[in-house]
């Protein structure tokens, strides 16, 4: 049977490389590295997303897997980020699990920040082993790599220089030590391995930053030498995913593009110096701004997993990580409403309540559908709701009305766009969704109707007509007299009210409901309906 989906396709390439492996697998290992150096972005979370969608393709094909996420928090800190005190600026330099924890939760900034994402994992519905850096170094798990690599050092520095021009390893050995007088691991060169210790100066030195006034911050050694244990520092990351790779046994890791020639090194690195067969990859691209700026944990344009959870299921956010790979992504707050509606359109392709005349296009879009639901969707389609109509509705109701709730539902059936057996909690949650959207974005865009000149008149007038003073019944009655007085049908009329002001063509008794959202507010929708 082909496989048409690419978590599928790449069990295949993971079960080709199996064949090469010496020792083979008794349980499939995919990985992806966190980011521990600032609060961890939506892309950070894709990474973990596709990790362990192969991981749930492996088990569905009758394989053991476990996905590891594993936290890069020996990693030195180059920059304040965005909205972090000055304060931090003392720490550049030094790795992130050697910092104190600002907000004092946890035993160190490092580990502070990849709880951020460890929480939006499991908030996602992702299963994972948690790995540190940190203590994967400490606890000697690497040791075995560390020595392969140092002591062909040399080699090392010559595959370094032959993927990506540079020569500095030439010359010093791939390896960060933690200076013993300064706390840094970025101003250090390694010069000598021997005994599984490490000859260092803290001679060294990179330009640093602080995002908040953009102030750059030359960070210098501090001029000592002396040596450590191979514990007590890190591989360079040129080098450092290839040691990784093989300790942990890795079979697969996707990747950004902005690191291919790292990836490329690395691979080197694996079989030509720890004679392992490198893991499969997946090449994808970066998410962007609308304006086309790649999104960066340092920068002010951070958009983290815990706000698209504010206004969107997590099933939409596995969405986006899943449509495809190899093509950039604009990641906003308008792309929420989007792909809520799509894992909608999803369901009704897998039920069947939607025809695809292509076959190999619909079996796609039914496998799509299994993996946004982990590969376990439910038996029965579940609760569909156009995003966009729930956003129409929450934008003109007035904030902290009472029984809010009980009107958006009769909106709904009024309508008919409730089934009349429906999930009350999920419909409360969607309201939720899209009352956080209006509060802190705005409506979306309405598609508007086409009114003739008629139509267009009597809403016209209706609105020169609509006085505050006026009760639900005076209010009533004024519709029904409009529309009679400019030749236009009051069933029509009625409709036209409903979908100017709500975006559908039903709804509560209209006097009533706009008394509810306020004649002032009303006039306010009309007006910005006939001009926009």
């Amino acid at each position: 049977m082909e496989k048409i989906f690419w978590c599928d396709k790449l069990v295949d390439e993971i079960l080709e490389r199996e064949e090469k492996l010496k020792e083979k697998s008794s349980k499939f290992i995919t990985e992806s590295g966190l980011g521990a150096s600032g609060i961890p972005h939506i892309g950070s979370a894709g990474d973990g997303i596709r990790a362990y969608m192969i991981a749930l393709a492996l088990e569905d094909a009758g394989l053991k897997s476990t996905y590891i996420a594993f936290a890069d928090d020996r990693d030195g800190l180059r920059k304040v980020p965005m909205g972090f005190p000055d304060s931090l600026e003392e720490y550049i330099g030094m790795p992130v699990s050697h910092i104190p924890d600002l907000e004092g939760c946890h035993d160190s900034y490092g580990e502070h920040m990849s709880s951020l994402l460890i929480d939006a994992l499991k908030e996602i519905g992702i299963e994972f082993e948690s790995v540190s850096s940190d203590k994967v170094y400490k606890s000697g798990k690497l040791d075995r790599e560390i020595k392969e690599i140092l002591t062909n050092g040399k080699k090392a520095g010559e595959l370094i220089k032959e993927y990506t021009l540079q020569d500095k390893y030439l010359h010093q050995l791939p390896y960060y030590a933690i200076c013993e007088e300064c706390g840094k691991i970025y101003t250090t060169r390694v010069t000598d391995f021997h005994d599984n210790k490490v000859h260092y100066l803290c001679d060294e030195e990179f330009i640093g930053k602080n995002s908040n006034t953009g102030k750059e911050i030359v960070i210098k050694g501090c001029g000592y030498e002396g040596e450590i244990s191979i514990r007590d520092g890190k591989l360079q990351w040129k080098v450092e995913f290839a040691a990784r790779w093989k300790a942990l046994k890795v079979n697969f890791e996707a990747f950004g593009k902005d690191i291919l020639d790292s990836i490329n090194v690395n691979d080197a690195i694996c079989r030509e110096i720890l004679h392992f067969e490198p893991p499969v990859h997946a090449l994808y691209e970066l998410f962007v701004e609308r304006g086309g700026q790649r999104i960066s944990k340092s920068k002010g344009n951070v958009f983290t997993p815990q706000v698209w959870l504010e206004y969107g299921t997590s099933e939409s956010m596995r969405l986006l990580m899943l449509k495809r790979l190899n093509y950039t992504r604009v990641v906003d707050l308008f792309e929420i409403p989007k792909l809520m509606e799509e894992v909608d359109h999803l369901a009704k392709v897998y039920f069947g309540e939607l025809e695809i005349s292509n076959e190999k296009e619909e079996k796609h879009l039914k496998r799509l559908y299994e993996y946004v639901s982990l590969l376990k969707p439910p038996e029965d389609i579940p609760f569909t709701l156009s995003y966009h109509t729930l956003v129409d509705i929450c934008s003109v109701l007035p904030k902290g009305m009472e029984k809010r709730y009980e009107l958006i539902k009769n909106i709904l059936l009024r309508t008919k766009l409730l089934p009349k057996e429906f999930d009350e909690s999920e419909l409360k949650k969607r309201i939720e969704y899209a009352t956080n959207f209006v509060k802190d974005v705005g409506g979306t865009k309405r598609e508007k109707i086409k009114l003739n000149s008629l139509e267009k008149k009597a809403l016209e007038t209706f609105k020169e007509e609509l006085r505050e003073e006026m009760d639900a019944e005076e209010i009533q009655s004024l519709i029904f007299e409009t529309a009679k007085r400019n030749e236009v049908k009051p069933r029509d009329f009625f409709k036209t009210i409903y979908r100017v002001i709500l975006g559908v063509d039903q709804g509560p008794r209209a006097g009533s409901l706009i008394k509810i959202i306020g004649v002032k507010r009303v006039k306010e929708i009309i007006s910005e309906y006939m001009h926009s």
